[in-house]
């Protein structure tokens, strides 16, 4: 139809300094970020249905909920299965939600939506996220507030692809200030406990001193971090020329998914490396750990920041 909005939804770009940023307003995706001419996430086109999760915001919770199933306030809950290979219900209700722009300047974009309460998340919550640049690089806030009459349960994250540069990923040097990881099973994901990253498969998981991501195949939460001497946590993906790009946040998300995005025989595989900040872990509905309960009226408010590293010769 001629006119039609790109698939990926209304854009929005804004600039400051040497950043560029393009969100895409379904699931009010990060499309685009790039810090001169150099991409710092892996981008997908505006008129492209957005491939899986690059780039959403995940709400009202991030990862997964096992077989979506839980149970809240003493009723059972069944959710869609939105990951029908492992028969879980993935990434929350409002990656594919449009959210519609309620402000926007050169250099920062507002944008809104709600959930609505449904089959399995009976619950209303209204979401608003800004994107915001300065020198210093691109922060995503997220603001949710319960707009229902009963307490409601709430996680969120961003699911970003990081690029440290044009090598494959294998070559790109990794480091995560974890000092704990989930444990998952092989075939669905599904969480079995935690564990020291040094413990079981190191050369997998512990990236607490920076090294070569090399063969690692990684997608799992990681928590326990080390904060940096601002009060933040920060990971870091480089290059052999020292460039890269790094993402930081603070204590309100006390878990982080890294996913190095292992689709073997297809194009996405190992473009990137997921790194999402999570307030909560992957099945928090059943767990209850580190889970939001956010009242009547209530609102709880996280944000990120995703920034460039420049090598001593970019400087």
């Amino acid at each position: 139809m001629s006119g039609a909005a790109p698939l990926s939804g209304t854009q929005h770009t804004i600039r400051a300094g040497h950043y560029t940023a393009t969100i895409a307003s379904v699931g009010a995706s990060l499309r685009v970020l790039r810090f001169q001419a150099r991409d710092l996430v892996v981008p997908f086109e505006a008129d492209q249905v957005r491939p899986a999760y690059r780039g959403a915001t995940l709400a009202p919770w991030p990862n997964r909920v096992v077989d979506g199933r839980y149970t809240f306030a003493g009723l059972e809950q069944i959710l869609a299965l939105t990951e029908p290979s492992r028969g879980h219900a993935l990434h929350g209700l409002a990656a594919w939600l449009d959210f519609k722009q309620i402000e926007k300047g050169p250099g920062h974009v507002v944008l809104a939506t709600t959930i609505e309460a449904q089959a399995g998340y009976p619950f209303q919550v209204g979401l608003e996220t800004t994107y915001a640049l300065n020198g210093s690089g691109l922060t995503q806030t997220v603001r949710a507030t319960n707009l229902g009459a009963q307490t409601a349960p709430f996680g969120t994250g961003p699911h970003p692809y990081l690029v440290a540069g044009p090598d494959p990923l294998d070559a790109w040097t990794l480091e995560l200030p974890a000092d704990q990881v989930s444990a998952v099973t092989a075939d669905r994901l599904i969480p079995t406990g935690m564990r020291a990253v040094d413990e079981d498969e190191p050369a997998r998981f512990d990236f607490r001193v920076p090294r070569r991501i090399a063969d690692a195949r990684i997608d799992h939460a990681f928590t326990d971090l080390r904060a940096d001497a601002n009060g933040r946590y920060a990971v870091r993906v480089t290059n052999d020329s020292g460039s890269g790009v790094q993402m930081t946040w603070d204590h309100r998300c006390r878990w982080v998914q890294v996913h190095t995005a292992d689709l073997p025989g297809t194009t996405h595989d190992r473009v990137g490396l997921a790194v999402e900040p999570m307030t909560c872990p992957p099945d928090a509905f059943n767990s209850h750990r580190d889970l939001i309960l956010l009242d009547p009226g209530e609102s709880t408010t996280v944000s990120w920041t995703i920034a460039a590293i420049e090598s001593s010769a970019d400087e």
